[in-house]
């Protein structure tokens, strides 16, 4: 039994490195991810035959790109987790429903993250070559285009940024604290959370049309971002205040 408290500061001091290692890891992902390509340029105009050429010819940039989407995605996610521990003691209940959103949203983006690296390519050399599957490559690829918001692709993408928001959500009071930076932390939080679902609400509703998402959604993430760069911080300050074991 007397174990217990020491088992829970090393805990804490444990999610406290996660999330200030998570935090960095977003802010270098963030800036790898300004040098290499995410899809053809004017991805959303451009024609089936355009994105076609520029997959092939750049291959090993767009897989590189993914894939260092993946490790962002995985970084914010640990970042995500270790919020919800920070917020455990004011609602122990929404950090517990918050882990799970953030779990399935998880999984939600490893799905179509994974096709880039693995599926579009290969679908792309085969219709490029006339190999075996190109008829099911030409279907197939028009419904994984990365930069049409109604694509298979983006539906995925679009269903993880709300499961974020709904962590966001859940937790934002939890995150309220006393001190300021935490306030701060919570407000930010609660900005993406709600910003993201006003958006969603728009969109439904018709007042928000297809060409118009990305940059409607995207002002939401705007306290996302602002959030990544204060929580390393945040953690940093954790971890000095919190007890040597």
């Amino acid at each position: 039994m007397t174990r217990h408290p020491i088992d829970s500061e090393s805990f804490d001091r444990q999610v406290s490195r996660l999330g200030l290692w998570c935090a960095m890891l977003c802010i270098l992902t963030a800036i790898i991810a300004a040098f290499l390509p995410l899809d053809v340029p004017e991805g959303y105009s451009a024609t089936h035959a355009e994105r076609l050429q520029w997959l092939s010819e750049n291959r090993d940039a767009f897989v590189a790109a993914w894939v260092n989407q993946i490790v962002a995605m995985l970084s914010l996610s640990g970042l995500f987790w270790a919020l919800c521990w920070r917020g455990r003691l004011n609602g122990p209940l929404s950090a517990l429903l918050a882990a799970g959103a953030v779990a399935m949203a998880t999984m939600a983006f490893v799905v179509p993250k994974f096709m880039a690296i693995w599926t579009i390519p290969l679908l792309a050399n085969a219709e490029a070559t006339g190999g075996t599957g190109a008829e099911m490559a030409a279907m197939l690829l028009p419904l994984l285009n990365v930069s049409i918001p109604f694509s298979l692709y983006t539906s995925f993408d679009y269903m993880g940024f709300w499961l974020y928001a709904l962590f966001a959500v859940l937790t934002m009071r939890s995150l309220y604290a006393s001190d300021g930076l935490s306030r701060v932390i919570a407000v930010l939080v609660g900005l993406f959370g709600v910003g993201f679902h006003v958006a969603l609400a728009c969109l439904l509703l018709g007042v928000i049309q297809a060409p118009d998402i990305e940059i409607s959604f995207g002002v939401s993430f705007i306290p996302l971002l602002l959030l990544v760069l204060i929580l390393p911080f945040a953690f940093w300050r954790d971890l000095k205040q919190a007890p040597t074991i």
